[in-house]
């Protein structure tokens, strides 16, 4: 008869060996996250009462996200996504923005041993060493300065380090990707936005946008722009992920691309089926990002009668595969976009699992230097050079008092 281990799966043991290599590597050189819709969650789920919330407990009946869930995914850094919904327009939509900048101040009160709040690529070695998680801000939507430059200066001395031009729609000086194009990419006031996110050192985030749109902010910006949870449109045609070409200049502006794992970016597959879904959820009066138990259930009786389809961490691999391929090594990071989809891969159902995705990368060849890129030196670097952009600039000009009627008419 045989043993145990005789009749144990060989491909089992390797798998637990690349899970182990893969967690070593992360208690090292752990993930810097580009895109977390936590606090957004938090508002849909509980009004921001974090007393009804506590993430240092499972949330994992209703979130992709908590600190256990964090400290078991190797997370070093987290890019919160302070996101308003892009129907929100004018004063509703920045004051919405500093509800979501106020719930993060208020999670890293909470839990101070555990998150750290961060400015600077300084502030997340600094909460590495510490063994913390630094937390950072990105505004998600550039309808959250209402047009106002000197909003935009507010949300930076706020703490916020990256703005998404766009989110779904189109706004007054900016193409979506999403969205019916009114701009062919950036106006004169949409180029002045990059110019005074440039000048500030607030990263230009071109998840979202329309092509036109990146390839413009590319032209103009003098420093190097991210994509905070975008992955390959070579491999996956959906409008929200990044073409080859823009990929390949990414190298000669030094930003980096932070794949993402919706499955509906990811999955061509998937790209019809959740196209189809959202308009189930409109059908019913709803938000297609909306939560809560009415959108829960709506989305089960989809998907009772359309199964969904089904990426995993092999699906997200292909496209970093590529886009090293494309951009190289140096310009790639990781965006999950957790808490802001209801569609993940199977082996990333939350933020404990980017050991699997490393796990897959390492079976597939790459190095270690390579994954230390990858998962925390690139994203570190892109801002610490957006940081060193803006005190040049800083030295050659003030603040932008232009407007949109004046540049745009």
């Amino acid at each position: 008869m045989a043993t145990t281990a005789e009749s144990a799966d060989p491909s089992d043991a390797a798998n637990a060996a690349l899970l182990a290599r893969a967690r070593e590597l992360l208690a090292e050189h752990p993930v810097v996250d580009g895109h977390n819709d936590l606090p957004w969650a938090l508002r849909e789920h509980v009004s921001y009462d974090l007393d009804k919330c506590d993430i240092a407990q499972d949330q994992s009946s209703r979130l992709h996200t908590d600190i256990p869930r964090l400290r078991a995914g190797g997370v070093g850094a987290q890019f919160w996504s302070v996101y308003v919904r892009s129907d929100f327009a004018g004063d509703k939509a920045v004051s919405a923005c500093l509800e979501q900048i106020d719930v993060v101040r208020q999670l890293a009160a909470r839990h101070p041993q555990d998150l750290r709040l961060a400015r600077t690529a300084e502030d997340m070695e600094a909460a590495r060493a510490e063994g913390r998680i630094a937390s950072l801000m990105g505004a998600e939507g550039g309808h959250s300065i209402a047009n106002s430059l000197a909003t935009l200066r507010a949300l930076y001395d706020l703490g916020v380090r990256y703005m998404t031009l766009t989110h779904n729609d189109t706004i007054d000086w900016a193409d979506s990707a999403t969205d019916e194009p009114r701009h062919d990419g950036l106006t004169r006031f949409g180029e002045e936005v990059v110019h005074e996110m440039n000048r500030l050192g607030m990263l230009v985030d071109l998840s979202h946008v329309a092509a036109s749109t990146m390839r413009d902010a590319l032209r103009v910006s003098e420093a190097p722009v991210i994509f905070s949870h975008s992955s390959a449109r070579a491999v996956c045609g959906h409008p929200r992920n990044i073409p080859d070409d823009v990929l390949a200049s990414l190298p000669g502006n030094g930003g980096v691309a932070m794949a993402t794992f919706v499955t509906k970016f990811v999955l061509p597959e998937a790209v019809d089926w959740a196209r189809a879904a959202e308009e189930h959820m409109q059908a019913h009066g709803l938000h297609p990002l909306q939560n809560g138990e009415e959108a829960a259930r709506i989305r089960h009786a989809f998907e009772q009668e359309h199964p969904r389809p089904f990426a995993d961490a092999s699906t997200v691999a292909d496209h970093l595969d590529h886009m090293r391929e494309v951009a190289g090594i140096d310009h790639l990071g990781i965006g999950g976009d957790f808490d802001g989809t209801t569609l993940v891969p199977a082996q990333l159902e939350d933020v404990s699992c980017y050991p699997n995705l490393v796990a897959e990368l390492l079976r597939r060849g790459w190095s270690r230097e390579d994954l230390a890129k990858l998962t925390w030196q690139n994203a570190v670097r892109v801002l610490g050079d957006a940081e060193a952009v803006s005190r040049e600039l800083r030295e050659r000009r003030g603040p932008s008092v232009a407007t949109i009627g004046a540049l745009d008419g």
